[in-house]
């Protein structure tokens, strides 16, 4: 009998979830999204109260085993390197965020930041909105 493979198994790639990782994995994830490329000691020294050298090494190759890194090798070191594309990580978190924080509604999302601290918004941020508001509006009508 045959063994039934994941989908991922016949080839396809697995796709990467972010809403998967632990405190940690963000951590070393957002390390190398600001770097693109690092080594695990690299990593360490930029993360605050960071793990040991070996609990780093152990995530980023936990973090490659679910697929959001990869490793090359540079003489006896691995640089590492984030494998799902920033924009498509930042969309990923903010669905995250949206779905666990704002019950999926983008309206309380905007009026919570909106609300944090309305004096970082530029005369320019606010036209932007603006304009992104009224797009919004005829592309949805």
């Amino acid at each position: 009998m045959a063994k039934k493979l994941a989908p991922w198994s016949a080839g396809t790639p697995k796709r990467p979830s972010l809403p998967d990782l632990s405190r940690r994995e963000r951590q070393i994830l957002d390390v190398l999204y600001k770097a693109e490329r690092a080594t695990a000691a690299e990593v360490q020294a930029a993360i605050t109260d960071a793990p040991s050298y070996s609990a780093v090494r152990t995530l980023l190759r936990i973090l490659e085993d679910k697929g959001h890194v990869r490793h090359e090798q540079d003489g006896t070191r691995y640089v590492y390197t984030p494998t799902v594309e920033r924009e498509r990580a930042k969309r990923s978190a903010m669905r995250h965020m949206l779905n666990t924080f704002f019950e999926g509604s983008t309206t309380q999302a905007i009026a919570a930041l909106l609300d944090e601290d309305p004096k970082r918004l530029s005369a320019e941020d606010l036209d932007r909105l603006r304009a992104m508001i009224e797009r919004a509006r005829k592309e949805g009508a």
